[in-house]
């Protein structure tokens, strides 16, 4: 990475701005690593609330500062400058500060931000406020390992003269010689220490981190790569199917056409819901894929090219963010089982139930079933609802045998039932209760009873409206009775 970074093809993704798409303007980095202009972020917290980041939708809590309290992403201003510093040093830039010297060499001074020629290096060294300034040559600039020692210089908030040198363990805070003397001197409160010694404890921290961070990539794109396997198998198992149902409806001509084109419909609709949720299932993966690599990205990018400064601003935001996707609990398997067509009944049968020609047969949990009885009225027809899902608990089409239901009246004799299919593919269990009180509805997939089956059934009296009163003649106002079906 380092080596493309530093080559001729500089990679513009490390310094555009995901919103605008325009170089980082004061960069800022989300608890999740992502980067953006403070700018975009400010705008970004104005439309929404909580504030999501725009790359990956993770939830972000703004410190009490707003944007302006989150990190300063370091790295990418240390990439623009590099970026700035390589391109004045092409031939024909003129230095910035005589406006001249189109052709001559160039070097870059890292503390005024300045690109300089040759002659304005020389003065730029002798003179007493910037002799002791960084001053990176052009040469040093065009060499591969360039990037990894090109550092913008930290200063201390609070004394502007003074470089950021030590970092206080007790406040976890950067600091300067001055702070040492004044705010932050060694003792029982204060434990200033070299940011160096610190900063090595930290990557090797993170190299720890990026070494857990493999397996679980590695998991995560052989989970991608098996559900994409998995949705190569749709096709195919479609196409069975459906040759199966033409094959076996063929033979029932005329008669059996319209079940065919049910049957059809029905492989269709369960081809689509099950592409759409593997697709579902992709994008989730690839997602927590994405957020991974960006994370490895951005922690490789720390321990190489960071300096001591920027691995102290964000080791323990690193640290925090990978461990966090690493505990993360993931679903990574396909979670889908082929399905086919199946003959329920042969040809001499078929008299004995159009309805009964064919199904298709799916990855039905019985457990997720949902029986919704509705309410009944004594010598009505009468209707439950039985939607069959799978273990994810979307609706799964299933054949008509595969469903099998039982309804007894309270002296136990038993109510014919039927069952049919409607458009929304949920079952229909009609029946006419001949008596009043609590039946039980025993409903059963594959021979497994559903869920808090049997169902109580209180089927009511039949209700009578009555029209008028008794007259005081000989006649009287006929009651009106509601009609039974």
């Amino acid at each position: 990475m380092a080596t493309k970074m530093a080559s001729d093809d500089f990679d513009e993704q490390f310094l555009t701005c995901p919103v605008c798409m325009l170089h980082f303007r004061d960069p800022k980095i989300l608890p999740c690593l992502h980067t953006f202009c403070k700018e975009c972020l400010q705008d970004w917290a104005t439309k929404q609330q909580p504030l999501e980041c725009p790359t990956c939708r993770t939830q972000v809590s703004l410190p009490d500062q707003g944007v302006d309290g989150l990190r300063t992403n370091f790295y990418v201003n240390n990439l623009l400058d590099f970026a700035a510093a390589k391109k004045g040093a092409e031939p024909g830039v003129p230095c910035q500060v005589c406006e001249g010297n189109v052709e001559g060499s160039k070097s870059w001074c890292a503390d005024c931000a300045t690109l300089l020629c040759e002659s304005c290096t020389a003065v730029h060294r002798k003179l007493p406020c910037s002799k002791d300034h960084e001053v990176t040559p052009e040469e040093t600039l065009k060499a591969e390992e360039a990037i990894s020692n090109f550092h913008r210089k930290r200063h201390c908030d609070k004394h502007k003269k003074y470089e950021l040198e030590f970092y206080c363990e007790s406040c976890n805070a950067l600091v300067c010689t001055a702070c040492t003397v004044v705010d932050h001197r060694p003792g029982k409160d204060h434990n200033p220490v070299e940011i160096a010694t610190v900063a090595q404890k930290r990557k090797r921290t993170l190299q720890e981190l990026l070494q857990d961070i493999d397996p679980r990539l590695k998991e995560i794109q052989a989970s991608v790569k098996k559900v994409e396997r998995t949705m190569e198998n749709l096709p195919p198992s479609k196409e069975a199917a459906i040759n199966q149902a033409k094959a076996y409806f063929r033979k029932l001509a005329n008669l059996l056409q319209k079940r065919e084109n049910e049957i059809l419909r029905q492989i269709d609709e369960q081809c689509r819901a099950d592409s759409k949720a593997l697709q579902t299932k992709r994008e989730g993966i690839e997602f927590e894929l994405t957020g991974l690599t960006s994370t490895q990205t951005f922690c490789q990018q720390a321990v190489e090219h960071g300096s001591d400064v920027h691995i102290l601003e964000v080791g323990n935001q690193v640290k925090t963010r990978v461990e966090t996707l690493l505990a993360k609990h993931l679903d990574l398997e396909p979670n889908w089982s082929e399905f086919q067509f199946v003959e329920n009944t042969t040809l001499v049968d078929f008299e004995k139930g159009i309805e009964d020609m064919g199904g298709v047969k799916s990855n039905v949990d019985v457990s997720k079933c949902k029986v919704v009885v509705k309410p009944a009225v004594q010598g009505f027809v009468c209707f439950s609802e039985l939607t069959t899902t799978n273990k994810e608990g979307r609706p799964s089409v299933t054949n008509s045998k595969a469903v099998t239901t039982k309804l007894k009246d309270p002296f136990e004799n038993e109510v014919p039932t039927q069952l049919q299919m409607n458009r929304r593919g949920v079952w229909e269990i009609s029946y006419v209760p001949k008596v009043t009180g609590i039946h039980r509805l025993e409903v059963k997939v594959n021979s497994q009873q559903v869920a808090t089956s049997p169902f109580d059934v209180d089927v009511k009296e039949s209700p009578v409206l009555t029209i008028g009163h008794k007259g005081s003649g000989k006649h009287v106002t006929p009651k009106v009775w509601l009609k039974r079906c």
